[in-house]
């Protein structure tokens, strides 16, 4: 099992910049692949950003491309989301996940909020 802790979410306006952080411990070289997913209110969550730590492949959802780089810090466990020309539509609680392939997540974190104000 991967334990997962988000931070730094917080409250920016349009065109700021913000970086999310996720501190993964446990069995973290069984979960390779490591996500960001976003659920805002009355929607259904969904995929922002993966990251294959193994492979160095990346990937996004058309909506933040170009404006949001995954990354990570192997020595540290740590995944990161870096957000950059934020907008309203962004605001969401961001939920970092992990799982053995992609598609298939079995850890969350508790998420973190991120609102982005006009």
């Amino acid at each position: 099992q991967v334990q997962l802790v988000e931070s730094g979410g917080g409250l920016v306006q349009a065109g700021d910049s913000l970086r999310l952080s996720c501190a993964a411990s446990g069995r973290t070289f069984s979960r390779p692949i490591m996500a960001w997913f976003r659920q805002a209110p009355g929607l259904e969550r969904k995929f922002v950003a993966g990251i294959n730590w193994r492979q160095g492949n990346r990937n996004y959802a058309d909506s933040v491309k170009g404006r949001f780089t995954i990354s990570r810090d192997n020595a540290k466990n740590t995944v990161y989301l870096q957000m950059n020309s934020l907008k309203p539509e962004d605001t969401a609680v961001y939920y970092c996940t992990a799982g053995a392939v992609f598609g298939s997540w079995d850890s969350w974190g508790q998420g973190t909020q991120v609102t982005v104000s006009s």
